[in-house]
């Protein structure tokens, strides 16, 4: 009992000192920064149709695809120099394979629904984070010593796209390695929120997350990891979906993943509208589809229904703003209204660990026993490798290529046994035993994607371990909070 009573006390006296720290740090990035430059509107109405819209207004000849492209090619050179989402485009080629679009249409025979079961996003844009591979883009991941690497093929989930009449259009920014919840690189630099360009748009699929809020892009492909997904849709008001280990193929990635990162890396769509989430999932499983049940009709009244507003506790975890948990408890009271459904409110004392539990699984050993490299491995060359102590002392000097949380998460991972403790692997397994035994096939858990809404720039610096994860299939949706 006094055990527990000292923790409570240390929580709190550890959760004060970061919120006096978070207030002087807002203090002073408020002045250094200066207010939020506003987007401008949008203008043209072809931005505002979802992707399946824009899809069967070319399918019928009411757009032309080079229309579409055009259109958001003037909106990412409208914004980008504000937010910085994009790190590079392909603007001249997707015209091109817009305009062999149009011409193919013009010749096509085959009646629409047809050419929609073959094509269904035909002549629709689409962007992608850095981090995938792309046919003759750049494939760094924010890593100035790869700023020279040129993607020669596909990753399977662009492939996958591009057999569905999709063009690309950018590839966006990211962070470092894809391993910090704000994109920013010394590479591409720092990318902003749209809402409020002096906080950030999440990561690592940040640049994604901004774009397409803005009305840049209206498909984005993304990767979570730790929150990749989640976090940036969240941040910027947009939907993203983290499927299922093994459903979408995670080939053609940078970095390589090893050890157990396998099983939690999973690679999904991003959308500005709900309704394109679905069938963009279904073209980026390819064969893989199969395994789910994406065409079966569900009854959300026979659903079961499951909330938890908060963190678990943890004293590393910042405790979920209160706005959030009224906006949460919205959608369960909506719920409750309009299916006569109940939603069950639960404590699960596990998520208190989730994130040591996270971290000693990304540095856990493969089923084949093989150990996982390490993220310094993974921030230097063949030639050059990095030291993270040493690459410390020279970012305080200014001479350093790498982030600081980058040079951050080495440091620490040198500290980070390989195996996690008896402890740990006890409570991932009653964890995942849970949250099995709890969701089934039908059950529903709504949980918050982050304790508070998006940050200012570099904030999240003081409260690096905000996350929970719980390896299973997540949708982000945004929600608003209580008039």
């Amino acid at each position: 009992m006094a055990l527990r009573c000292l923790e409570r006390v240390l929580a709190r006296l550890l959760r004060i000192a970061v919120a006096v720290l978070t207030a002087i740090h807002g203090s002073l990035t408020s002045r250094r920064s200066g207010t939020s430059v506003r987007l401008p509107p949008i203008t043209n109405p072809l931005l505002l149709l979802s992707g399946v819209q824009l899809a069967r207004k070319i399918r019928r000849r009411e757009v032309t695809s080079v229309e579409v492209v055009q259109a958001y090619i003037d909106r990412i050179q409208e914004i980008n120099p504000i937010i910085n989402g994009v790190a590079k485009h392909r603007f001249s080629e997707a015209l091109q394979e817009a305009a062999q679009v149009d011409t193919f249409l013009d010749e096509e025979k085959s009646e629409e629904q047809d050419l929609e079961a073959r094509l269904p996003f035909l002549g629709v844009p689409f962007t992608a984070k850095e981090a995938f591979a792309l046919r003759g883009m750049p494939n760094s991941t924010g890593l100035i010593s790869r700023r020279d690497v040129v993607s020669e093929r596909d990753a399977n989930s662009l492939a996958q796209l591009k057999r569905a009449g999709a063009i690309p259009l950018a590839v966006t920014n990211c962070s470092e390695l894809c391993m910090w919840l704000e994109s920013y690189n010394r590479l591409y630099g720092v990318t902003s929120n749209p809402y409020d360009t002096s906080r950030i748009p999440g990561g690592s699929s940040g640049g994604e997350g901004s774009i397409l809020a803005s009305g840049g892009s209206i498909i984005g492909v993304g990767s979570d990891i730790g929150g990749s997904i989640r976090i940036p849709a969240f941040f910027n008001g947009i939907f993203g979906h983290k499927p299922t280990s093994g459903v979408v193929s995670n080939e053609g990635q940078y970095p390589p993943r090893s050890g157990l990162q396998e099983d939690f890396l999973t690679t999904g769509p991003m959308c500005r509208y709900a309704m394109d989430l679905l069938p963009v999932l279904r073209i980026m499983a390819g064969a893989n589809a199969d395994k789910l049940s994406l065409t079966s009709e569900v009854d959300l009244k026979k659903l079961r229904y499951f909330s938890v507003p908060h963190c678990g506790g943890s004293p590393l975890v910042s405790p979920v703003d209160k706005q959030l948990i009224q906006a949460q408890r919205k959608v369960v009271e909506t719920l409750e209204t309009d299916l006569g459904v109940r939603v069950q409110e639960l404590h699960i004392p596990q998520f208190k660990c989730s994130t040591q539990i996270w971290g000693a699984f990304m540095a856990s050993p493969g089923r084949d026993g093989k150990p996982a490299r390490s993220f310094a491995d993974l921030m230097g060359t063949e030639q050059r490798k990095v030291w993270p102590l040493w690459e410390l002392a020279k970012w305080v000097v200014g001479q350093s290529s790498h982030t600081f949380p980058a040079i951050g998460l080495a440091i620490v991972e040198m500290a980070q046994s390989s195996l996690p403790s008896k402890f740990i692997v006890q409570q991932k397994e009653q964890l995942h035993n849970q949250l099995e035994n709890l969701l089934g096939t039908d059950g529903i858990l709504l949980y918050p994607s982050h304790p508070h809404v998006a940050p200012k720039k570099h904030l999240p610096l003081l409260t690096p371990f905000n996350f929970s994860y719980t390896g299973t299939p997540a949708e982000q949706m945004h929600i608003t909070g209580p008039s």
